[in-house]
């Protein structure tokens, strides 16, 4: 069984407890400012990270408030590297007013998913960060096209899974249109994140067992009860004897 896990989660985003969940999780995915959050809020969330000692990615999505990112806007392949290298740009302008260092970039919601299956996708967005920088880690969706696309790209990258949302068999995520799709129980949760890191595998909602193997487990910062489940998840992991480290440095 792997010794060590990171635990990742989304914030800035002005939906949950940002302060409690740093406390928690080891890397922090934060809002760029489009599909949620703002210059403030990515500033505040940014320093509480730096104090805590937690790694720092960007968080970019589609600038669509209305609908929290987790719908797809039609752009072309060229909107898209712009859009992700702008924000990319944006929160490492923030970081360098701060001393702060972004070690990473996670995709959000709509945009994420469509990039685990459209190559072309996938090939718009790691042109995004490279663009800014090469320096920084792709983390993506194991298994999926954003991570031969990032390599590609010249990119380093880390491949992630996630405790609290249930899977198809061909190991995406079920979406969140579905019911089911997000999982509330945190003793359930804890319990399923140990099984992952610890067989790198997860059970699909139908029963069908994957082989999915990561380097980040994500939680979601804006669900109901997040600061629960992710102690829950860390206290879980760590009675397995398994470690919570970042990924990134």
């Amino acid at each position: 069984m792997p010794s060590q896990i990171d635990l990742n989660a989304d914030l800035a985003e002005d939906t949950g407890d940002d302060a409690a969940m740093l406390s928690i999780v080891t890397s922090a995915n934060l809002c760029c400012g489009a599909h949620a959050g703002g210059p403030t809020t990515l500033r505040t969330a940014m320093l509480a990270a730096q104090a805590k000692g937690v790694a720092i990615g960007a968080h970019p999505g589609y600038a669509d408030r209305a609908n929290f990112g987790r719908l797809v806007v039609p752009m072309t392949m060229a909107a898209i590297t712009r859009m992700v290298a702008d924000q990319v740009a944006l929160t490492l302008e923030t970081a360098a007013t701060l001393g702060a260092k972004v070690s990473y970039i996670k995709p959000h919601g709509a945009l994420y998913n469509l990039a685990a299956d459209e190559p072309d996708v996938a090939i718009a967005i790691a042109a995004g960060v490279a663009g800014v920088s090469r320096d920084l880690i792709l983390l993506g969706l194991a298994g999926s096209a954003m991570l031969p696309a990032a390599e590609k790209a010249g990119l380093r990258i880390a491949a992630e899974a996630f405790a609290d949302r249930a899977y198809l068999p061909t190991g995406r995520l079920v979406p969140r249109s579905q019911p089911g799709a997000v999982l509330h129980d945190p003793q359930q949760v804890a319990e399923r994140a140990v099984t992952m890191v610890r067989d790198a595998a997860v059970t699909a909602h139908d029963g069908t067992r994957i082989a999915i193997r990561f380097n980040s487990l994500c939680l979601h910062g804006d669900t109901p009860g997040a600061v629960t489940m992710a102690r829950t998840v860390r206290a879980g992991l760590q009675a397995q004897g398994i470690t919570l480290q970042a990924f990134a440095t």
